[in-house]
């Protein structure tokens, strides 16, 4: 079986545990992970130090669009043959990124933001498909954002509260426009049981196995 699944959510949202989690129980994904590993040139040029600088100020939204783009794209590139790949942060949620962004670097609402940004990606919908899941702590953005912030070791403020607020809202909007497969927003739910609900969900169309419980 070919395909992508991706693990979508905001910064503390389990993403990341979920994606390890599918992978070690079927034999039949392979964890593609995020896409600087795919593209590590122009990634490691912007890191160290001032990367939360070069990210929110002096990056124009064409340069960091084209970035996560062109990184998800090599990255689809990397799935072999008869697998499914697990994507930490996905399509939509590279679409969600830098929209958030824009909206916080040009001072510009989400509406605009998102204008500007699907007319640099063009396409509508991912290419090639994937199976979208969305992890949130929450539907309510300020629950949601007091939940993930709790879950930090460092404090969200400034610019990258503002971001996050942002990233949110975007993702909320995504979720009213049903275009994640699932939908896990419950933060009572531990990791094993968001892991359940998860793959379910994925089984449901014929991907995985069943979880353990």
């Amino acid at each position: 079986m070919t395909g992508f699944v991706s693990l979508n959510g905001p910064d503390n949202s389990g993403k990341s545990t979920q994606v390890r989690m599918l992978a070690d129980g079927w034999e039949g994904f392979c964890d593609l992970g995020p896409v600087h590993r795919h593209d590590p040139v122009p990634w490691s040029r912007v890191s160290g130090q001032d990367y939360a600088a070069w990210w929110f100020a002096t990056s124009t939204t064409e340069e960091l669009t084209a970035m996560l783009f062109a990184g998800h794209a090599k990255r689809a590139r990397a799935l072999p043959p008869g697998r499914t790949g697990l994507l930490d942060r996905g399509w939509y949620m590279l679409l969600a990124t830098a929209i958030a962004t824009c909206a916080v670097k040009e001072s510009v609402s989400v509406e605009g933001a998102w204008h500007r940004v699907r007319a640099l990606v063009g396409a509508e919908e991912p290419e090639p498909c994937e199976l979208p899941v969305l992890l949130l702590p929450s539907t309510d953005t300020e629950r949601s954002i007091a939940i993930a912030r709790r879950r930090d070791h460092s404090p969200w403020t400034g610019t990258y509260l503002d971001y996050q607020m942002h990233l949110h809202r975007v993702l909320l909007r995504m979720a009213h426009q049903d275009v994640f497969v699932e939908v896990v927003s419950d933060d009572l739910l531990n990791a094993d049981e968001t892991h359940v609900r998860i793959r379910r969900a994925l089984l449901a169309r014929g991907i995985g196995a069943p979880a353990n419980r």
